[in-house]
């Protein structure tokens, strides 16, 4: 059974921040690609953590047709040849889970081989508090933010 848009009467988090990447509001906003919003984190547990706010907003990736679940399913691959370009990062660890925020998005997350072993073997939720991770500042961030737009679409301006 598929499932159609998000009930619009219920936003969701994600919902806000699509409304504000559309209207040019949302600092976190790294570009826009096929599928959504490419945007930093509110916080940094981890340098480059990144999510991906599918637009328009679905309940899941079960709502999409084929395309839209290719063309989604990509933009997050390259998102993660992209923060292995400009981070050095070891690997990369995607969740989709949608429970809290029951609209589709993507937590995109730079694994370090500099992590202790024992957190790099660990989901990053687990090994790192949100509580006490660094917030989002659009100077120290910046550069991150543009090196990735850079990636990603070039010379894009928005």
């Amino acid at each position: 059974m598929r499932h159609g848009p998000v009930n619009a009467e219920a936003p969701t988090l994600i919902h806000e921040r699509v409304a504000q990447a559309r209207a040019g509001t949302n600092p976190h906003v790294i570009c826009r690609l096929a599928s959504g919003w490419l945007v930093i984190g509110d916080v940094q547990p981890l340098p480059g953590y990144c999510l991906l706010l599918a637009d328009p907003v679905v309940e899941s990736l079960n709502a999409l047709d084929e395309a839209g679940r290719v063309r989604y399913s990509l933009d997050v691959a390259r998102i993660g040849d992209a923060l292995l370009a400009v981070t050095g990062a070891w690997r990369i660890n995607y969740e989709t889970w949608g429970n809290l925020e029951p609209a589709l998005h993507t937590h995109i997350t730079p694994r370090y081989a500099s992590e202790p072993a024992v957190k790099r073997r660990m989901a990053p939720g687990r090994a790192y508090s949100r509580l006490f991770a660094r917030k989002f500042d659009p100077r120290q961030d910046g550069d991150f933010m543009r090196r990735m737009r850079e990636a990603l679409v070039g010379d894009w301006i928005g």
